[in-house]
């Protein structure tokens, strides 16, 4: 009598694509295509995996997996960390809203900041101006005015008001079918708006605090948000400033985009635009084409860089 034997049953690993839309303690929380989502592990090899990552999963057991790769990205925002190094925040981001307000007054140091490292990442960048209601007549005309130079290089500002809906529309516009990302201070608005872009009142909203006129911070892990409105917005309030370790000089001066037709014209090719002989852009600076506000900023950030090397 032959007795025949039961063949061992072989699994097959699923491998899945996901979006990474949180981190939850040592884990990744991943939205599958389908919708429904689940916590994973990282092998230790891949790095960092950020909020935005599109990646590789290999199922394991029930809703358990592992992330095996990350797919390409296509842009990258990082944060200053400890030791003058950096820390991934969001991938994949197409949109930066810098976030302002008449109080506390602009930090056009960060403004700029903020615009060299999307000039650096290929992220388009606009600038939110958000509680206008709060402006008189004679203060609005000032305000743009001093805003005047941004929008003359090119860049977008969009008026905004949580009080009477200003401008709401038009910046639900702006991020419809993008991956989009709100910074600036402490208490120019940044949560409130979040709520009303996600219908989400419950998200808590941290108060100007009337004694040191800044925000209070209230949550700090990112999170990737779908709007009810089309597009994703990577939330993470009390974000206020991304780093500039990792970009050189020479990225520094290409980052101030009204620069670069005089950056060609430079005696040399290292110039570092500042105190150097030949420089076409102090030149410029000096007659007028190029603002001096502007450029006395980059000599500002230009010294952070080089302090730091």
């Amino acid at each position: 009598m032959s007795v025949c034997s039961e063949q061992p049953e072989h699994t097959v690993e699923a491998r899945l694509e996901g979006l990474v839309i949180g981190h939850r303690g040592n884990g990744l929380l991943v939205e599958m295509q389908q919708g429904t989502s689940m916590l994973c592990h990282t092998r230790r090899r891949l790095g960092c995996v950020a909020v935005g990552d599109k990646v590789v999963l290999k199922q394991e057991s029930g809703n358990s997996a592992v992330v095996e790769r990350i797919l390409p990205r296509h842009s990258l925002l990082l944060r200053p960390g400890a030791a003058n190094r950096q820390r991934v925040f969001a991938a994949n981001v197409d949109t930066l809203c810098i976030v302002t307000a008449p109080e506390p007054a602009a930090d056009f140091l960060l403004i700029d900041q903020c615009l060299v490292v999307c000039e650096q990442n290929g992220i388009t960048a606009q600038l939110i101006f958000n509680k206008i209601d709060l402006l008189v007549e004679a203060d609005f005309e000032s305000f743009q005015q001093t805003f005047k130079i941004y929008v003359d290089i090119g860049y977008q500002i969009i008026e905004t008001s949580i009080k009477n809906g200003q401008g709401i529309k038009r910046l639900e516009g702006s991020l419809r079918h993008h991956v989009s990302v709100l910074t600036g201070q402490s208490g120019v608005g940044k949560s409130s708006l979040t709520s009303v872009l996600l219908a989400k009142p419950e998200i808590r909203v941290g108060s100007l605090s009337e004694a040191s006129g800044h925000g209070k911070h209230t949550t700090t892990s990112a999170t990737l948000y779908h709007l009810p409105s089309g597009g994703d917005l990577i939330d993470s309030p009390g974000l206020a400033v991304f780093g500039l370790v990792g970009i050189s000089q020479q990225q520094l001066a290409w980052g101030y985009r009204e620069f670069r037709p005089y950056i060609e014209r430079c005696r040399f090719n290292d110039c570092k635009h500042h105190l150097d002989k030949g420089c076409a852009v102090i030149k410029a600076v000096e007659s007028g084409e190029l603002t001096r506000q502007r450029y006395q900023r980059y000599l500002k950030l230009f010294a952070r860089i080089t302090a730091n090397e």
